[in-house]
């Protein structure tokens, strides 16, 4: 019986080629799509799990309140996780459900020498001798529990260790490192150890630790220091540890062991590592984080898209039932139950599910590249495909095809064998009206995704157009990582390369917009005479980077050479500092006394608002000193013209004056974009995948509307004898489908408005929802479907009607 019942499935696979193409194709890359999406989501959810001891790993979060905001001091988005040092040894000592503590220090650049080779290696860390206690962190070469031990000791991945050391050992080997600005002077550092790269899933990327004992000695006050900040918190807790029960316990902890110095509304609070990478909300990572909402969304566009196909696969099989009645009704007549022809069709629908899925990995291995390159990642077919999942995922083949086939074959095996046979029940209104509900569902989707990628694309090109108060063309930065002895020659610098006519000006700081900055207290007068204290970012200047960044003074001046007092008496803050000390008009403010970092004297001018930061978040308290030696990057304003020519003039130049250095830049609009990579990635990975859905949708169109037109031949064959032109009859075939989109408009805009609405939630600065969007979605939509439709009717119309008229 099982055979027979594989010959009429392949009998019916061949009997029709189309609709079988049409749905093992649209399931196939359904399936291969809904596959690709729980790859990527999958990977997601993975961060972090490879720590044999993840779920007893916390870090330590740090929260300073105003009274006013005390109330509002559960919600950790003004958390931040960089934090104190004193606190992690302070919580090791009073609690005992703590094992151990890591701390380390914020990433830092080094210039390393082996030899005569110089190379500056980036975000290097200074780490507690405990990291390989408390992460699953392998180390290859070493002693785990002293090779961070001493100071200047180094551990090196085995990416770092091979860059600097080849194929021979690393262990035991010395690198000449330069000074750390504001933590570790120069020395030579031994390698002690060589740990394996850490895996993709991390939320912590290092390639190269120094010990924390490095830093303690170059700078041993900022380890008693509780309102000095450079320092991350993990632990590692006991077994039955009582998340709730401890943190109840830290206000009373922070009251009796942090200092004065803090301000009586410092808290802290911790965070578990399982929820660091995807749900947490506090500021100043170590590492990477994603979005959990971004998980959802490509979550549903996998479902949306499976479900599209499966829609596609059941309208084609409810509407060629009707091909198979008289099939039906000799089996049944000579003695065939309904439940053995359930059987059968869904046996077919497991058949053709079970192509589409070898298609479906077909098209995941040949689609794998370009995955990777729309996600960044280094996902493998083989990573999710294993003997442990294969079960899984035929299980999912299983659900899929009796999903696709049970309202079929309940359908075919229904019917009743004395009214076929007669030839009674030809059409069947529910099999219509069910088809009609399916295609404007699937439509609904089609066009919510639509108008999703509309506004995706909107915002993305929003956050790259969108004035963000600063010049950010054309500038070149040179990163020389706060080195003292190109400070001491800065000014003869900025001489040389000013004489350059195609570099415009040259400005030097500690930060420029979009790369690190640091946080300060800052005590200025409010409007009441008294000093407040506040807190807010500090952009630490030269003498020329207001006028060099084109940054608007709205009142006041800015610093001069004309006034000598300004490099230790004077102070340029923004429009939402001004506001943060009760000045609603910034001239006010001009004159007043100011404090900071040791400098005290008068606010002499304020700046408009500039996004130094991403659009993610709205333009916060800036302070901009001017300290003309205490800066990190030089910045030059070029001209466009000759620029391969210019970078190597300026090259030179930078040879001769700091020969010591290496020579490295890049482009502040470029780097200040990359602040939106994942949100860039977001909009490639959604666009791709609605594209897919939508072109799934059109292949169940195309299906119906092929179906439609072999349905209604003789129809279509007797207008034309009656007069009927092409027009007519394509607007014929195509009215009802076309009046079934309609409806899916009618339906999906306000889904859609609500999903890009909450989406649209993440940014600071977010497109409007303008109602046309949703118009060009509807537009766009019914093109689509005109298209797709119009081929089958134009070819049905264009049949000689002789032959119509014979075709049945």
């Amino acid at each position: 019986m099982f055979k027979n019942y594989l010959k009429i499935a392949y009998r019916n696979l061949l009997k029709k080629k189309v609709y079988s193409f049409i749905n093992i194709l649209g399931l196939g890359i359904g399936m291969a799509c809904c596959v690709l999406i729980f790859m990527f989501v999958q990977d997601e959810l993975s961060y972090d799990q490879f720590n044999e001891k993840g779920d007893r790993i916390y870090r330590v979060v740090h929260g300073y309140f105003s009274e006013d905001e005390q109330a509002e001091s559960n919600s950790r988005e003004n958390y931040w996780v960089w934090g104190n040092a004193p606190v992690g040894p302070a919580l090791e000592l009073d609690f005992p459900e703590i094992e151990k503590v890591v701390r380390f220090s914020g990433k830092a650049d080094i210039l390393f020498t082996i030899g005569d080779q110089t190379q500056q290696e980036e975000g290097i860390v200074f780490m507690d001798s405990t990291v390989f206690d408390v992460f699953s962190w392998e180390l290859l070469e070493g002693d785990p529990k002293k090779a961070l031990v001493a100071p200047f000791s180094v551990v090196l991945s085995e990416s770092a260790a091979k860059k600097y050391f080849g194929d021979q050992e690393a262990l035991g080997k010395t690198l000449k490192g330069s000074d750390v600005a504001g933590r570790a002077n120069s020395g030579d550092y031994t390698v002690t150890g060589v740990m394996k790269d850490l895996p993709s899933n991390s939320h912590l990327k290092f390639n190269t630790l120094l010990s924390l004992s490095t830093f303690h000695q170059s700078r041993p006050s900022v380890f008693d220091s509780w309102d000095y900040v450079d320092t991350y918190t993990y632990f590692l807790v006991s077994e039955n540890f009582d998340q709730q029960a401890f943190e109840a316990k830290l206000p009373e902890f922070v009251a009796r062991r942090a200092s004065e110095e803090n301000g009586p509304n410092y808290t802290i609070g911790i965070e578990p590592l399982k929820d660091v990478y995807l749900r947490s909300e506090v500021q100043r990572q170590p590492g990477e984080t994603a979005s959990l909402t971004n998980i959802y969304v490509f979550s549903v566009i996998g479902l949306f898209i499976l479900g599209i196909a499966i829609i596609n696969f059941m309208n084609l099989s409810t509407a060629r039932s009707m091909e198979r009645a008289k099939e039906v009704g000799i089996r049944k007549s000579i003695g065939a139950d309904k439940n053995s022809l359930i059987f059968q069709f869904l046996g077919e629908s497991l058949v053709i599910v079970l192509l589409s899925a070898i298609l479906a990995v077909i098209f995941v291995s040949l689609a794998m590249p370009l995955m990777n390159q729309l996600t960044g990642k280094e996902l493998m077919l083989n990573s999710i495909l294993n003997w442990q999942t294969i079960p899984f995922f035929l299980g999912i083949v299983l659900v899929v095809g009796l999903l696709a086939g049970s309202y079929p074959a309940l359908v075919l095996s229904s019917f009743r064998p004395v009214s076929i046979l007669k030839g009674i029940n030809k059409s069947d209104a529910k099999g219509a009206n069910l088809r009609k509900g399916l295609v404007v569902f699937q439509f609904s989707l089609s066009i919510a995704l639509i108008a999703g990628t509309i506004i995706v694309y909107n915002q993305m090109s929003h956050l790259l157009d969108k004035d963000m108060g600063f010049d950010k063309e054309q500038m070149l930065i040179v990163d020389y990582n706060y080195d003292g002895q190109v400070n001491n020659v800065s000014s003869t610098l900025e001489n040389e390369l000013e004489n350059n006519p195609n570099v415009v000006s040259v400005a030097f700081s500690r930060s420029v917009p979009g790369s690190h900055f640091p946080n300060a207290g800052t005590t200025i007068e409010n409007p009441e005479g008294e000093m407040v204290m506040q807190g807010q970012a500090i952009f630490q200047v030269g003498l020329d980077f207001i006028d060099h960044f084109d940054l608007e003074l709205i009142a006041g001046r800015s610093y001069s050479r004309d006034f000598p007092s300004d490099s230790t008496s004077a102070l340029v803050i923004n429009e939402a500092a001004a506001k943060q000390y009760g000045y609603s008009n910034p001239a006010d403010i001009v004159g007043k006394k100011f404090d900071q970092w040791g400098r005290a004297g008068e606010v002499i001018g304020v700046v408009k608002d500039f996004n130094y930061i991403s659009l993610h978040n709205t333009v916060e308290p800036l302070t901009l000193p001017f300290e003309a030696y205490a800066s990190r990057y030089m910045s030059l304003k070029l001209n466009t013209e000759n620029l391969p020519t210019t970078l190597v003039e300026i090259e030179n130049i930078w040879k001769e004056l700091a020969p010591h250095r290496p020579f490295i830049y890049s482009f502040l609009d470029e780097d200040f974009n990359s602040q939106y990579e994942s949100d860039f990635r977001f909009r490639q990975i959604f666009t791709t995948f609605s594209v897919l859905a939508i072109m799934i949708a059109c292949l169940g169109l195309l299906g119906l509307a092929t179906y439609t037109a072999e349905q209604r031949t003789k129809e279509i064959g007797i207008r034309k004898v009656l007069g009927a032109d092409i027009g007519s009859i394509v607007g014929l075939l195509s009215k009802d489908f076309i009046k079934l989109v309609f409806i899916a408009i009618l339906l999906a805009t306000p889904v859609a408005w609500f999903a890009m609405n909450k989406w649209l939630e993440g940014f600071a600065y977010k497109v409007p929802l303008h109602w046309w969007v949703f118009l060009v979605a509807g537009v766009l939509a019914v093109i689509v479907a005109l298209v797709t439709i119009s081929f089958q009717a134009i070819k049905a119309a264009m049949m000689n009607p002789v032959n119509s008229l014979k075709s049945e």
